[in-house]
């Protein structure tokens, strides 16, 4: 059976690891605590037996581990290494210097920082041709998207063949050629939360109305086709004419919009302060996030219809 070792005891780690567990992959998981390794190894499991009942699938032996990063040197089977531990740069560093000279070369290995490029993680090292960022978005074992990105030494054809066993595991991936900031899907993201925020600003709409024409008009039909697939169905010639009247007026600033930054500086962060936009209550906060799961897996069954 073919294994994958994750790095790293979080939340990230556990859906990361339910997810190849669910497409039955024997999953390792290390720390620097073998109790939270083995926290995280009951947590993925219990994920990947929701996960298995959700989409009616014959349940699967779930093969796994928990071992301490430190001493672990067992890597026969093992196709990919993950770490997914705090985004701390100099511990990334200070990691993926100790796998260099640990993991056999043949074995790619990846780092699931957002903030980090991999250029930089693995800079010096013998072995960074085999070293990528490999970047989930949380809930990691609800959505299917994983960005594979090249460092300015990284192996494409390994990267393909990365993005090869993110699709065996049920995984969308996408090759990312060029280490920017952002990847792929961050920077279509923060384009549309700049223009979304600058139009709060303005008081030209409330974040709710900006959150409801999002969800219900064009994010509505992503979940159908992506923005390019979607201008090859409607035309690209009349998105032309509203882009020649549109463009010159969307956001271009390079500071943070202050209807956050203020919020920010008066620790008003979000559901996690108990405040953002809105107040939030413990009660109101398990509801909206039993709900927004809720509705991401019904968004995952539509997907697989493909």
């Amino acid at each position: 059976m073919e294994k994958i070792v994750v790095i790293g005891t979080g939340v990230m780690a556990a859906g990361i690891g339910a997810g190849f567990l669910d497409a039955g992959f024997n999953v390792i998981f290390l720390g620097r605590d073998l109790g939270k390794a083995e926290k995280s190894l009951r947590d993925a499991r219990a994920t990947a037996e929701s996960l298995s009942a959700d989409t009616s699938a014959k349940r699967k032996e779930l093969s796994g581990s928990a071992g301490l990063i430190e001493t672990w040197n067992e890597w026969s089977g093992v196709v990919w290494v993950i770490e997914t531990v705090a985004e701390d740069f100099d511990l990334k560093k200070k990691l993926f210097a100790a796998l260099d000279v640990r993991v056999p070369a043949d074995i790619p290995i990846g780092s699931n920082s957002s903030g980090f490029p991999i250029t930089s993680i693995a800079k010096g090292l013998a072995t960074r041709r085999r070293m990528f960022n490999a970047h989930y978005f949380m809930p990691a074992h609800l959505v299917p998207l994983v960005e594979v990105a090249l460092g300015e030494d990284s192996d494409p054809v390994l990267g393909e063949a990365v993005c090869e066993l993110y699709r065996r595991s049920g995984k969308k991936p996408v090759l990312v050629r060029k280490d920017i900031p952002g990847f792929l899907a961050n920077r279509i993201q923060h384009a549309l939360m700049r223009e979304a925020l600058a139009l709060i600003d303005s008081g030209i709409a409330s974040p709710e109305d900006v959150d409801t024409a999002v969800r219900y008009s064009f994010g509505f039909r992503y979940a159908a086709a992506g923005p390019v697939l979607q201008k090859e169905i409607s035309g690209w010639d009349s998105m032309a004419r509203a882009a020649a009247e549109i463009y010159p007026s969307l956001s271009n600033t390079h500071v943070l919009a202050d209807c956050v930054a203020s919020r920010i500086a008066a620790g008003k962060t979000g559901m996690k302060a108990g405040e953002g936009f809105v107040k939030w209550s413990p009660e109101q906060v398990a509801a909206e996030r039993a709900a927004y799961e809720k509705r991401l897996k019904a968004a995952f069954n539509v997907l697989n219809l493909e």
